[in-house]
Formats: C-alpha cells, sequence, structure tokens
C-alpha cells in the first residue's frame, strides 16, 4: 500500500493516476471537506485525515509501505482559503506525518522538496523543507528527498504573473539567470517511479531540459503570442527587503517572493537527467509555451 499525501493537487494528482495506471494499491489522506470522487475514481482509498490533526495519521499509515509526500500549504495560503500557516502544515504537521509513518513501520518515504541555495532567505516555506530534511535525514526510513526546480505550470501562470493571453509578465531581479523549469508531469512520473524502483538514491536534483532566463522565456513567449510581453520588474533589493518584511505577516507571499529572488541568483546545477535516466522523455518550456499559445490562439 501506498499512502499518498497531496493528492487532490494537480501534483499529487498525477501521481495518484500513474500508480493506480501500473496496478498499485493506493490510499490518499483527504481533508473532510474536500471532494474526494476523482481519487475514488481511479479506485484509490481514501482517508479523511489533515496534518494539521495528528490523530487522524496514524491510521492513515497503517498497512503503507511507502509514504509520498507532495502536501503543502502556500498554494491554499495564497489563495486565502487556509488559516493554517506553512508551518503549521510544511513543518509541523509534515513532522507529525513522519512520525506516524516510523511508528506504523513504513518503509520508504519519498518527500518533494526544492533546491535551497546559500542565497535563501530562508523563507517559511524554505525554513520548512530543510526542516522535514533534516528530520528525514535521521529517520530510520529509507527516505527519498526529490528538490525539484520550479514546476512550468506554476511559474508561467497568472498565480505567478505571467500571463500570456494578456500579454504581461512579472520579473524579480535581473531577469538573465537560467533555471530548468520542469513540468509537472514529468515530476509526477519521477515521483511515481522512485515510489516503486528497488533502490532510489537518497537525493535527487531535477530540472527540466532547457536551460532558460526569464528574460528569454518572455522574449520565446512574445514571439508564440505574436504580441510583445509588457514587463514589470521588482529590483532585488526591493524584493529583499518585501520578503522579510512579509515572512510574519504573509508566509506565502513571502515564500513566493524569496523562491522568485533565489530564482535570479541561485544557478541551476541540476539538469533532466534523473528524469531520462527513468525513461521520461522531459518536457521543455518551449513546448509548454507552445502548447499554451496554440490554445490561445484556438479560442
Amino acid at each position: 500500500m501506498i499512502l499518498l499525501v497531496g493528492a487532490t493537487g494537480d501534483l499529487g494528482g498525477r501521481v495518484a493516476r500513474l500508480l493506480r495506471e501500473s496496478g498499485q494499491d493506493v490510499r490518499c489522506l483527504v481533508r473532510r471537506t474536500t471532494d474526494d470522487s476523482p481519487l475514488r475514481a481511479i479506485g484509490a482509498e481514501v482517508a479523511r485525515g489533515d496534518l494539521t490533526e495528528p490523530a487522524t495519521l496514524p491510521p492513515a499509515c497503517e498497512g503503507v509501505q511507502t509514504v509520498v509526500a507532495t502536501a503543502t500549504a502556500i498554494s491554499r495560503r495564497l489563495a486565502g482559503t487556509s488559516s493554517a500557516t506553512i508551518r503549521d502544515v510544511d513543518e509541523v504537521g509534515m513532522g507529525h506525518l513522519i512520525g506516524a509513518a516510523e511508528a506504523a513501520g513504513v518503509q520508504r518515504f519519498v518527500y518533494l522538496s526544492f533546491p535551497i541555495g546559500s542565497a535563501s532567505l530562508r523563507t517559511p516555506l524554505e525554513q520548512a523543507k530543510l526542516a522535514i530534511e533534516r528530520r528525514l535525514a535521521g529517520s530510520p526510513m529509507r527516505a527519498v528527498v526529490v528538490r525539484s526546480d520550479g514546476l512550468q505550470e506554476v511559474q508561467l501562470s497568472r498565480a505567478a504573473r505571467f500571463d500570456l493571453a494578456a500579454g504581461k509578465a512579472a520579473v524579480i531581479g535581473k531577469g538573465d539567470n537560467r533555471r530548468r523549469l520542469v513540468s509537472t508531469g514529468d515530476i509526477a512520473a519521477l515521483l511515481a517511479a522512485v515510489a516503486l524502483e528497488p533502490d532510489p538514491p537518497l537525493q535527487i536534483d531535477v530540472g527540466g531540459p532547457e536551460p532558460l532566463s526569464k528574460k528569454e522565456i518572455i522574449a520565446l513567449a512574445g514571439e508564440l503570442a505574436h504580441h510583445p510581453m509588457k514587463v514589470q520588474r521588482m529590483p532585488r533589493p526591493v524584493a529583499r527587503v518585501a520578503t522579510l518584511m512579509l515572512r510574519r505577516r504573509n508566509d506565502a507571499m513571502a515564500s513566493a517572493l524569496g523562491a522568485g529572488l533565489s530564482s535570479d541568483i541561485e544557478v541551476a546545477t541540476w539538469d533532466d537527467t534523473p528524469l531520462r535516466r527513468r525513461g521520461i522523455d522531459p518536457k521543455s518550456v518551449s513546448d509548454f509555451l507552445k502548447e499554451q499559445a496554440q490554445a490561445l490562439s484556438g479560442r
């Protein structure tokens, strides 16, 4: 049995479908107020519970061999739909899950994180990720930490102030640092693979196949959409001050700004090798933008 925590999100839902398609028994931890019908439709078992409710976690872990954890509070915090803080969910709650998994005799814990370099301001999300990575390093379970570069579907979305239809994009910093944005589908395939393979590595740093800067992405988007993108810039010093000021008042916005600032500074030393080694043909940013432009032209 595989316990999936975060299955109602886009990434976690993809992992659930891939695991079910490969014939795996999957149990999904789902909050009481969340619609579980898409998960039941694919044959997944549902355990009602919440990372912020420790008593609900031991029953969810009973009979489980592997946990795959993709859950995070940041999207709901940004949307204003959750009163639980990033620390409540991503650090304290995830820590309770690890404890419950250890007590239940879970053998493997696959955890989604992201690269955090020396330029990090240690935002609430970064602090939570680092705390959980440290917690897993001392666990008797076989921990697999997957550190993914930014997801294309998230970073190149309206929520991230990248609006291809309106021809607008926001840039934090200089915008000339190349990163490797990666497809959500590719990370889902990677998580599903390392949940099952016999001897996975303890840490996997991974990105997409195409190193591109924000400037290059914006220029490409303008070409594909046949109109120039209007760019709004936030200088690094402004982003740094805003991140530090917001850490207590708005943990999600501080984490988002901090991630944008780090992406403008930290050089990607990772690539798509972990994907290709597992037979995953990674989607490039260029292909992602082409699909978005074609969808707009077909309206």
